[in-house]
C-alpha cells in the first residue's frame, strides 16, 4: 500500500489493510513515519519515506493543491523505487495521492489497483470537466504543472502521458466512499470502478454528558481549521441553547485561550475522536470533507455543511442534495444564523428520516471483508488468497 501522511488519504482504508494482514497476506505500507502507529496498529510493516507534505502550508488555490501533490509524488517515486527493487510486491495498492505506484507497477509489471477516498470519474467525465481544466491551463503556473506532470510521466516511461487520465482513469478501482456521494453514479463503469465505503473501524471513545438532551459536533476537518472568529460565533450560537452540548473541534493552528469564556456547555479540543463522538451525536457542522460527509452518513447524523477548499463545496452540495445537510459558511454566517440553521435542521422531519435510511442502507452493504476479496481477486492467478503476497 502507498498513501500519503494525510488523515483523509489514510483512515479511508486502515480497516482494508488490517482485513489483508488478517488473511495473512505479507503487507507492506509505504508512508511518512508519522504515521508509522496508525500503520502498525493494522499489523502491517511500515516502508517509510520522506514526504515533502508535513512541512507545506495548505491554501484554497486549486494549482497550488495540485502543485503541492506532484512536487510530492516527484519526490516520492525514487524512494519507493529503493524501497521495493529488491522486494518487489505482487500487487500495488495505492491512494490516489499515491499515484507513482502505478508507475512502478506498470515498469515492473505489477498489477496496481487505486484505492480512492474521493470521487471517481465517470463516463463524459472529462468533457464535462473540460472547462474547469482550460481554466487552470490559461494560468501560467496552471500550464506549468501539466507541462511538468507530462513531462514526468514521459521520462518514466508511461503508456498514460496525459495527467488527467493518469491520476483519474485507473486500470481498476476501489471507491472507498458512499456510492450515494458519487456524482453520476450511474455512469461510472462497473468492471473498473467498485464502490465499497465507508470501511470504518475503532476510532477512540468519547463519553456523552449525563445532562445532554441533545449533541453537537462541530469540526472543519485536519487541515483548513484556522478559523477562531467562527469558532467564537459557534460558541455564541450554540453555547447557551437549551439541552444542548457541543464539541468543538479546533484543530492545531488556534489557541483555545483566543476563544474567550467558554461556557460548560461546550468542550473545546484540538482533535476528538469524530466517529466515536458521532456515533452518539444528533447533529454534526461539517467542512464536508469525503471523510466527514461519509462518517456523517453512515451515523446517520443531520448536517450542516461549511465547505472549505478543494472537493467539499461539491460535497456539500450532495449532502444538501440526499436531504440529510443544510449550508452555512464559515465567513459570513452570524451567530444567530448559525443557531438558526441548526434548529431549522432539527425540526426538519424529512432531513431526519432520511439521515436514518442511509445510515441503514450503508452499514448493510459497506465492509472490509468484500474490499479484501474483490483486492484478492486482482492477486496474480498463482498467488490468490491462499499465499502471503
Amino acid at each position: 500500500m502507498v498513501s500519503i501522511p494525510e488523515h483523509g488519504h489514510v483512515n479511508p482504508s486502515l480497516e482494508v489493510i488490517r482485513e489483508l494482514v488478517r488473511r495473512g497476506h505479507r503487507v507492506t505500507y509505504a508512508n511518512d513515519p508519522s504515521f508509522a502507529a496508525a500503520v502498525r496498529d493494522t499489523g502491517a510493516e511500515l516502508r517509510p519515506y520522506a514526504s515533502t507534505l508535513p512541512s507545506v502550508t495548505w491554501t484554497d488555490d486549486p494549482i497550488d493543491g495540485l502543485t503541492i501533490f506532484l512536487d510530492d509524488g516527484i519526490a516520492m517515486l525514487p524512494q519507493l523505487r529503493a524501497a521495493y527493487e529488491h522486494d518487489r510486491p505482487d500487487l500495488f495498492l495505492y491512494d490516489i495521492a499515491g499515484a507513482p505506484a502505478r508507475l512502478l507497477g506498470e515498469q515492473w509489471g505489477i498489477p496496481a489497483v487505486q484505492l480512492s477516498p474521493a470521487i471517481v470519474a465517470w463516463d463524459g467525465y472529462e468533457q464535462e470537466t473540460a472547462p474547469m481544466v482550460e481554466a487552470l491551463r490559461s494560468d501560467p503556473r496552471g500550464a506549468d504543472y501539466y507541462a511538468r506532470f507530462t513531462a514526468w510521466l514521459t521520462e518514466n516511461g508511461s503508456s498514460t502521458t496525459d495527467s488527467v487520465a493518469f491520476m483519474g482513469r485507473p486500470a481498476r478501482c476501489l471507491a472507498l466512499i458512499p456510492r450515494a456521494m458519487q456524482p453520476q453514479a450511474d455512469r461510472v463503469d462497473p468492471k473498473v470502478y467498485s464502490f465499497v465505503g465507508p470501511i470504518l473501524g475503532d476510532r477512540g471513545t468519547w463519553t456523552r454528558p449525563a445532562g445532554a438532551s441533545q449533541v453537537l459536533l462541530v469540526s472543519l476537518g485536519s487541515e483548513f481549521t484556522d478559523h477562531p472568529d467562527f469558532y467564537r460565533r459557534c460558541i455564541e450560537a450554540y453555547g447557551d441553547l437549551p439541552g444542548w452540548h457541543t464539541v468543538l473541534q479546533i484543530g492545531k493552528h488556534v489557541d483555545p485561550a483566543v476563544l474567550g469564556a467558554v461556557p460548560a456547555s461546550v468542550e473545546v479540543h484540538p482533535w476528538v475522536p469524530q466517529l466515536a463522538v458521532l456515533e452518539q451525536a444528533d447533529a454534526f457542522l461539517t467542512h464536508a470533507g469525503m471523510g466527514g460527509s461519509s462518517e456523517g452518513l453512515f451515523t446517520g447524523t443531520p448536517m450542516l455543511a461549511a465547505p472549505q477548499a478543494a472537493d467539499q463545496f461539491d460535497n456539500a452540495d450532495r449532502l444538501v442534495e440526499l436531504g440529510v445537510a443544510r449550508k452555512v459558511d464559515t465567513t459570513t454566517s452570524t451567530a444567530a444564523e448559525l443557531r438558526a440553521a441548526l434548529l431549522a435542521l432539527m425540526a426538519d422531519g424529512a432531513v431526519l428520516r432520511r439521515s436514518a435510511s442511509l445510515r441503514a442502507e450503508l452499514r448493510a452493504q459497506a465492509g472490509a471483508a468484500h474490499a479484501a476479496d474483490l483486492i484478492e481477486a486482482e492477486l496474480p492467478a498463482s498467488i490468490g488468497s491462499s499465499s502471503a503476497g
